[in-house]
């Protein structure tokens, strides 16, 4: 089975920045993040597909995070301008399947540990 390895989570301020990346060991062809709050439903934050030439990304994010692909297959979120309310554990996601936004996450067949994303007002 394909393993997932996420790295980058950590503590900022409101309006400071983070960069998330996630490696896989074996082939994917569309990565994704999804994040949980406490207590809340988990949510597609964003989602890379086409070797990193379509991306996707919930509303409330667009503008501020952008979702890359490097040519070994690493995922990047970079996520910029962070609020309160994007404070949530980071799931990466993948498939060897093609995705676009809306995506239920049963469809990705990895999933990482997660890293944990605290931003402070």
């Amino acid at each position: 089975a394909v393993q997932l390895v996420e790295s980058g989570g950590g503590s900022v301020q409101a309006g400071g920045s983070l960069r998330l990346s996630c490696s896989a060991s074996g082939y994917t062809y569309t990565t994704a993040w999804f994040r949980q709050a406490p207590g809340e439903e988990r949510e597609e934050v964003a989602l890379v597909t086409d070797g990193g030439a379509t991306a996707d990304y919930r509303d409330s994010v667009k503008g501020r995070f952008t979702i890359s692909q490097d040519p070994k297959g690493t995922a990047y979120l970079q996520m910029n301008s962070l609020r309160p309310e994007d404070t949530a554990m980071y799931y990466c996601a993948a498939s060897p399947g093609r995705a676009r936004f809306p995506v239920n996450r049963d469809f990705f067949t990895y999933w990482g540990q997660g890293t944990q994303v605290t931003v402070s007002s």
